[in-house]
């Protein structure tokens, strides 16, 4: 396996890369740096502890389609071959034949998962790599070379259709239900919305974890401050969206308790049992 890696500025440069944090550009870096000559990777979960990273990350580069996953759990990089040729005295085909065949190559030369998938003797390109090499820039571990030239490739990643995802219903409603009045335009705030609905979530989840969160949190002032997009459509949205919020829990949170005991017990009607 070739120890050094391409990257095409076509796909790094693109506004889809540059609008990710850089913990996820990183982790995207890393899984190239490690992945085999065809773009293969079966410890994926080792690499993002190592660098550490979180599940937020790699769900964002799967949800923008920057890698494709298998249900055996390797991934491979939709763009592998863009950034990448290999000579054929330096490459080794990948160990992950039958995930392989389930690819098929585009038009712009990227990965997809196609119907009639890419046959065996269709693998990487080992021509020699062109010299000047523009467009690219090739990293290996240790050492960075960078180059001045760049030129405009046919094989954009995927972007991101901002219609496809409702940024602004979601933050809207947080903001109208808190008063606040924060943007939806602003990166991490997409970053972690994309990576919900990567989970499996839908709209009316976004806005049963402000409901919640909001009746619960809104009158402590410990609490209130948490009443945000980092916080409520973080990793544990799911409990805050699917949280079983009752009247009593509610009643507690907004400190109406202690007047209920003290008229209950004045008319002699509190039962302790009631409370809970």
């Amino acid at each position: 396996m070739a120890e050094r890696r391409m990257f095409a500025k076509s796909i790094i440069d693109s506004d889809a890369f540059l609008d990710m944090s850089l913990s996820t550009q990183a982790l995207y870096f890393h899984l190239c740096m490690r992945a085999d000559d065809d773009g293969f990777i079966n410890n994926a979960k080792k690499i993002i502890r190592m660098i550490g990273a979180g599940d937020d990350e790699i769900k964002i580069l799967l949800a923008k389609k920057f890698l494709i996953a298998f249900e055996t759990g390797v991934i491979v990089i939709k763009h592998w071959r863009i950034h990448n040729y290999i000579r054929s005295d330096r490459y080794k085909p990948t160990n992950y034949p039958h995930e392989f065949t389930k690819l098929s190559i585009d038009s712009n030369n990227s990965y997809s998962l196609g119907v009639n998938g890419i046959p065996n003797d269709n693998h990487m390109d080992t021509s020699r790599i062109p010299n000047g090499n523009p467009g690219k820039v090739r990293l290996e571990l240790g050492k960075d070379i960078d180059t001045s030239n760049e030129v405009s490739l046919s094989g954009n990643p995927d972007d991101t259709n901002p219609k496809s995802y409702p940024y602004a219903e979601i933050v809207n409603y947080l903001n109208q239900k808190t008063g606040s009045n924060y943007q939806s335009t602003c990166k991490k705030t997409r970053e972690l919305i994309r990576a919900r609905f990567a989970d499996g979530h839908d709209v009316d989840a976004f806005k049963r974890a402000v409901d919640n969160q909001v009746a619960l949190w809104w009158h402590d002032f410990k609490f209130r401050q948490y009443l945000r997009p980092d916080t409520l459509f973080g990793p544990k949205m799911d409990s805050y969206a699917n949280a079983n919020v009752t009247p009593e829990q509610i009643a507690v949170a907004q400190g109406k308790v202690g007047v209920a005991i003290a008229r209950g017990m004045e008319e002699g009607t509190f039962n302790i049992k009631d409370m809970f």
